[in-house]
């Protein structure tokens, strides 16, 4: 018989969250605040480039103060933590996005340190993740809290579940799984993180209640992999070629969706899943950042 999972549609939790966040907006606008995301891109990375075009988009939606500073490729390190010190001090900027990754002259990790962590709307300053692990109130990476939204829309509760997090990156997998261990809503899982070292990393996965996916390799993740009834949430955005479309390739995720459809309980489709939360996240911190500014 066939499965009828739940598709766990990314927009229409983004389109929530953004409505919300107008009311927010027009409460700081009778205080005199617009809320200003300043935008840094250094070269001329095609993913980058239409990833910023994105957030210029939206947050401009909204009535943000939103602007991109585009540098040259040959930028130093020096001249662009120039430039963080001086959106630092900007009373205007309440949240600064450099662009990752950056060129091989400059030390990513030194550029986001020199951020200011009450204006750190990505989340990945050591303050900010060092609130993150305390369960202490800061700024949580865009793409896990994402995923946190998508779960309270859709009543996904992961309360002593057991949730496997496939890969452990900083931006996604170690975050992650701090945020599912905290002891507060959309927490109390019991969690287990796996990556590329782990051997028979199916014997983990085939025990998720909820399955995680942000390991960057395309369709991975397949039917013999995933417990039925599983929930399936897939971070991974990769471009595979295919002669048959129009552009030459097409977005798959890290899960072969097609193979676990008729498995899982529910599933995030790629694309339309978790990445537009990113975004919208991105959103909500600054409007956050915006609000911090009058304490």
């Amino acid at each position: 018989m066939p499965n009828n999972p739940l598709i766990l549609r990314g927009k229409e939790v983004s389109e929530a969250i953004k409505a919300d966040l107008v009311q927010r907006i027009a409460v700081l606008a009778k205080r005199g605040i617009k809320p200003g995301l300043t935008a840094v891109l250094v070269g001329d990375d095609p993913a980058s480039q239409v990833y910023v075009r994105s957030k210029e988009r939206q947050s401009g939606k909204l009535g943000f103060n939103s602007e991109v500073l585009r540098l040259a490729v040959d930028t130093t390190e020096s001249e662009l933590l120039s430039l963080i010190n001086n959106l630092n001090k900007h009373e205007l900027v309440h949240g600064i996005l450099v662009q990752l990754p950056l060129p091989e002259q400059i030390d990513a990790q030194r550029v986001i340190e020199a951020i200011d962590p009450a204006k750190d709307v990505d989340g990945f300053h050591p303050v900010s993740v060092g609130k993150l692990v305390l369960g202490l109130a800061g700024f949580v990476s865009c793409t896990p809290a994402g995923i946190l939204e998508i779960m309270r829309y859709y009543n996904i509760d992961p309360e002593g579940k057991h949730v496997v997090v496939v890969g452990r990156s900083n931006i996604v997998g170690k975050p992650m799984a701090n945020l599912l261990i905290q002891k507060r809503a959309l927490g109390n899982a019991t969690v287990t993180l796996v990556h590329t070292r782990t051997p028979d990393m199916g014997l983990y996965t085939r025990q998720a209640d909820i399955l995680i996916a942000a390991a960057g390799v395309p369709e991975f993740i397949g039917a013999d992999m995933v417990k039925e009834e599983a929930v399936v949430i897939d971070v991974g955005i990769n471009r595979v070629d295919d002669p048959g479309t129009e552009k030459g390739y097409r977005l798959v995720g890290d899960v072969d969706y097609k193979a676990v459809l008729d498995k899982v309980s529910a599933i995030t489709p790629v694309p339309g899943g978790v990445g537009i939360m990113t975004i919208a996240m991105l959103l909500s911190n600054t409007v956050k950042s915006a609000e911090n500014s009058l304490k």
